[in-house]
């Protein structure tokens, strides 16, 4: 227990950070508003021409892929509204970018055209892919025929409907299908095939789908219909893929949104709290909602201070905040029940005097959504506190936080000033529980607009802190936070998918001070969490990691299927949960802890780790006759392994690491490959023969109907075949290498076409494919993303 001094200081502390706002009456607010020139509405009545212009230009400023990933630290920010009513009209979605229907259902905004409303994937010079494709959003809308988006984090589409198939990556001719780290679907109804393809994770929630065929390393699945199974891990001689699936999802509230009447006047919906719920709100009859209308709603503008937006909040009215970069210099502060706070186009609140940007009170049901947080100069202690844990909260009005987004670096160059905070989302002490969050990507960046960040900048310790008790999780994702990634005190917490990645760029002081992925305090006495992944790429320093998760004993039976995976790297986790499943380091290694019983490996969670010997050396193989490349560029400028190198056009490092050298696929697609061909072939694991047989099986699927049996007649010959590769000296695999390339060739010719004549949707890579991004170290590293 803490003195009453401590206790006391702790109280100002937080009353400094978050202080009351003061009460005041504030008058009607117009109706319609005036919206700023950051979000344009569109109706029927105009043309195809000038809606598809308007977009066009953001999309320029905000998207493509010429140079990669354009417009991913843009400061311009962008909202399109559509009325309900039909359109032809084509609507590609960038960064900073949302795109919301106006109707009361989805089935009021209908986009008719061949793409409809789409995302593609930010870079398409090679399987890079949508590794970087994040920040924008679309929902409230039908889709006529299929539809593709192509992301990964921060990324979340929401309250659609799809008649045909929904694509969650892109093919690309020449290229391939990309590789993608997503991502978050919820409260939609796809009649066709949600095809997930190279997408390494997916969280998907109260959808009904017409199925889900392929799958990665963590595809979860909660309150859907018509979803697979659940599958703990890849194990030999059984189908299907790793996966979760939880029946019914015990308590949510759908995202809120905006509406139009035929005269033209706005409504604020909020949708009520649903338990043990299946399936999307607006196919459910009983499904219930506030209506506010927006003479008390504010809108705010970049231009409003904290101070000017805190009086409109503090008279009891709800907020939108349009797009655009609010720098504050003290928290917006939400205080009464049910008040919800809604950002447009990625709003982004920027801590300008190390303060939160966002801070609740002690009152329930209130809803913040669609907004992302971003770190200032001076540190601050959290971007958003919920709370000062003297407030138990309510189960049958919880507060909600969806699409909730932060980082820690990214738009700003270290070497010319360092970003920081503590913590990027706090929720408060003691007992302010009772909180849902859906859809949180909380970031210290990876990479910026300088390249690489090295050396722990932009520092932040941890990027969620849950004190409250009964604090639900869907979809979480954490990254690369220099401490705990996230740290659970609170009770009776559930978490519903989690994705991290460990930091890159630390040493191996890191791991002896026995920081984790996902750590649930040992006071903790219930606990449960489906679909917890930790993934490491140790790229700087050679770091050993005792464990991705740390929980107390008793709470280990509560976790289903947890996870490791080495993306590549100098590191090693030794276990995946307290001493418990498979080690992982190297390239692409993957374990999932599916048993309980006794520790399966050695080690000493949440401790300093022993120290291991270091791995006998390996003599080189001889140099091999691979294709030319280019002169090696300046030293140390090398790329990594896996990581794109040479190649028609490309400035970057022409030479690889040790070990690695860079081949050419094609006039443009270059690749830092192991130099000892049996290493690729254990690397891809081609030998196993279950594996094998779940990717022929995969490639065809994705052949013209007419030419399946004769593939599959050759199934098993394909698996003996690549079963021999492993035993075949280097020069000789070299040489069926250039064999099958020819081949290939005519194979790519068939699915192109066929790609190109069901819109996009059978071009997808099949779960398991030989160069399928679950073995994938390339689908991740080299690439500029989170």
């Amino acid at each position: 227990m803490r003195a009453p001094g401590a206790a006391l200081a702790a109280a100002a502390a937080a009353a400094a950070a978050c202080p009351r706002a003061a009460r005041a009456a504030a008058p009607p607010r117009p109706n319609p508003p005036e919206w700023p020139p950051s979000v344009r509405v569109f109706g029927p009545e105009d043309s195809t021409e000038d809606i598809e212009s308007a977009v066009g230009r953001a999309y320029g400023k905000n998207g493509g892929h010429a140079p990669i990933d354009h417009g991913q630290f843009s400061e311009e920010r962008y909202a399109f509204f559509f009325k309900p009513g039909t359109y032809a009209a084509e609507v590609p979605v960038g960064y900073y970018t949302q795109v919301l229907g106006l109707g009361a259902s989805p089935s009021d905004v209908v986009f008719s055209s061949e793409r409809g409303v789409f995302a593609e994937e930010g870079d398409q010079t090679d399987l890079g892919g949508a590794l970087s494709t994040f920040w924008r959003a679309a929902e409230n809308f039908r889709i006529q025929g299929s539809m593709m988006w192509a992301v990964s984090q921060a990324a979340p589409l929401r309250r659609i409907i799809v008649d045909k198939d929904l694509s969650l990556s892109q093919y690309v001719d020449g290229v391939g299908c990309g590789y993608a780290s997503g991502g978050f679907l919820a409260n939609a109804r796809v009649s066709g095939t949600i095809h997930s393809a190279s997408q390494q994770q997916w969280f998907t929630r109260n959808t009904l789908m017409g199925g889900w065929p392929e799958g990665n390393w963590n595809m979860v699945f909660v309150g859907n219909k018509n979803g697979p199974a659940s599958k703990c891990g890849r194990k030999d001689g059984e189908a299907g893929f790793p996966s979760v699936a939880v029946d019914a999802t015990p308590i949510i509230a759908e995202k809120p949104f905006i509406t139009i009447d035929p005269d033209g006047k706005y409504s604020l919906q909020i949708p009520s709290v649903r338990h043990d719920s299946v399936g999307p709100n607006f196919d459910d009859p009983e499904s219930k909602f506030t209506v506010v209308d927006f003479a008390d709603v504010y809108v705010a503008t970049d231009v409003d201070s904290a101070d000017v937006i805190n009086e409109q909040l503090s008279s009891g009215l709800h907020v939108v905040l349009t797009p655009g970069i609010y720098r504050l210099r003290a928290p917006l502060k939400l205080s009464h029940e049910g008040q919800v706070l809604l950002g447009l186009g990625l709003a982004t609140l920027v801590s300008a005097a190390g303060n939160p940007v966002v801070c609740v009170g002690n009152v329930d049901g209130v809803r913040i959504a669609g907004l992302l947080l971003e770190a200032g100069p001076d540190e601050a202690e959290t971007l958003l506190e919920w709370g000062d844990g003297s407030h138990e909260g309510s189960a049958e009005n919880p507060g909600v936080l969806t699409d909730l987004f932060a980082r820690v670096g990214g738009p700003n160059d270290p070497a010319q000033g360092e970003v920081r905070a503590k913590v990027m989302v706090k929720n408060g002490g003691g007992s302010s529980g009772h909180v849902v969050g859906d859809n949180l990507w909380l970031w210290r960046a990876d990479h910026g607009v300088a390249g690489k960040v090295t050396g722990a900048a932009n520092p932040c310790e941890n990027g969620l802190v849950v004190k409250g008790n009964h604090v639900t999780m869907y979809g979480l994702a954490v990254e690369h936070t220099l401490k705990d990634l996230a740290h659970w005190f609170g009770d009776d917490g559930q978490t519903f998918f989690y994705q991290s990645e460990l930091p890159y760029d630390v040493d191996e002081s890191w791991g002896d001070a026995g920081f984790v992925g996902y750590r649930v305090d040992d006071g903790v006495k219930h606990h449960k969490a489906y679909g917890v992944g930790v993934y490491h790429y140790f790229r700087d320093h050679a770091v050993t990691v005792q464990t991705g998760i740390a929980a107390p004993s008793h709470l280990e039976s509560s976790f289903v299927s947890p996870l490791a995976v080495s993306l590549s790297g100098k590191g090693t986790m030794l276990a995946v949960m307290n001493c418990r499943g498979d080690s992982t380091s190297g390239d692409a290694g993957v374990s999932y802890y599916c048993e309980t019983g006794t520790p399966t490996v050695a080690c000493v969670p949440g401790r300093a780790p022993a120290p291991t010997p270091a791995p006998p050396p390996t003599d080189a193989p001889p140099p091999t006759a691979m294709p030319p490349t280019a002169a090696p560029g300046p030293p140390g400028e090398c790329a990594e392994p896996w990581e794109k190198c040479g190649g028609q056009g490309w400035t970057g490092p022409t030479c690889c690491t040790e070990k690695y050298t860079c081949v050419e696929f094609t006039r443009t697609t270059s690749q830092c490959l192991p130099r000892n061909p049996g290493v690729l072939i254990d690397d891809l694991q081609l030998n196993d023969s279950a594996v094998m047989d779940d990717r022929t099986a995969g490639v065809i699927e994705l052949l013209p109907e007419e030419a399946r049996p004769a593939a599959r007649g050759t199934e098993h010959a394909i698996v003996a075949s690549f079963q021999l590769l492993a035993k075949l000296p280097w020069w000789a695999f070299l040489l069926l290498v250039a064999q099958v390339a020819l081949l290939c060739g005519v194979g790519c010719r068939v699915l192109q076409r066929r790609c190109r004549r069901d819109g996009g949707s059978a071009g997808q890579q099949p779960q398991g494919a030989p160069w399928g991004p679950h073995k994938g170290p390339y689908r991740r590293l080299g690439r500029k993303r989170g």
